[in-house]
């Protein structure tokens, strides 16, 4: 039999779970062996190798090739993970957290039901606030432009020989940079107004 492929982690047996975490586990006929949650997926696949060591399984079936003896995968895996009371308390929290958030959806969708007029006044509310925005973020462009080009021909008179109403220290020199381009989308908070 082949040996199995690698998982999307890049290591033999560890599989990387939904909070983030990333967990093994050995099978091999009626043994299930679970080799617990890591924090990244090589400290998984070393503890992988050392299991798998004890176990006595072929090498081809293991991460590292460049371990070559029972000691060698035991001095290179991460010691065991110990849940101390702190963990239980975190996790106890997460799970706290997730049935309030399921409530929260479980209401929100009956009050949707019950009040579909106020779900419309919402809906026509933050349409009727991304039409202002949108205006908002017109008009700020338009005076950047309008600021850019006094500052331009203001330079320009100055190359010329003629006289400045700016001062030397006067911010609005550097109304010249501005950028005035067309083709930012509508989601722009303007918060990149001085790149080119």
């Amino acid at each position: 039999m082949p040996p199995r492929r690698r998982s999307a982690s890049g290591y033999r047996g560890v599989r990387q779970r939904p909070n983030g975490g990333f967990y093994a586990e050995i099978r091999s006929g009626d043994l299930r062996l679970s080799l617990g949650t890591y924090d990244t997926a090589h400290e998984v696949a070393r503890a992988f190798d050392a299991a798998a060591w004890r176990l006595g399984m072929p090498r081809l079936q293991m991460n590292f090739p460049d371990v070559h003896t029972l000691q060698q995968a035991l001095d290179l895996a991460p010691p065991p993970r110990l849940n101390s009371a702190q963990d239980r308390a975190e996790h106890t929290a997460l799970q706290r957290r997730l049935l309030v958030a399921q409530e929260d959806e479980l209401v929100m969708a009956e009050w949707r039901r019950r009040h579909p007029e106020d779900v419309a006044y919402e809906q026509e509310y933050w349409e009727r606030r991304g039409e202002e925005d949108t205006r908002r973020r017109r008009e700020e462009r338009l005076a950047r432009r309008r600021r850019k080009a006094l500052a331009c021909a203001l330079a320009d008179l100055v190359n010329a020989g003629g006289r400045s109403f700016f001062t030397e220290e006067d911010e609005r020199w550097f109304d010249i940079w501005l950028s005035t381009s067309d083709d930012t989308n509508d989601d722009d908070d303007g918060a990149d107004d001085w790149s080119d």
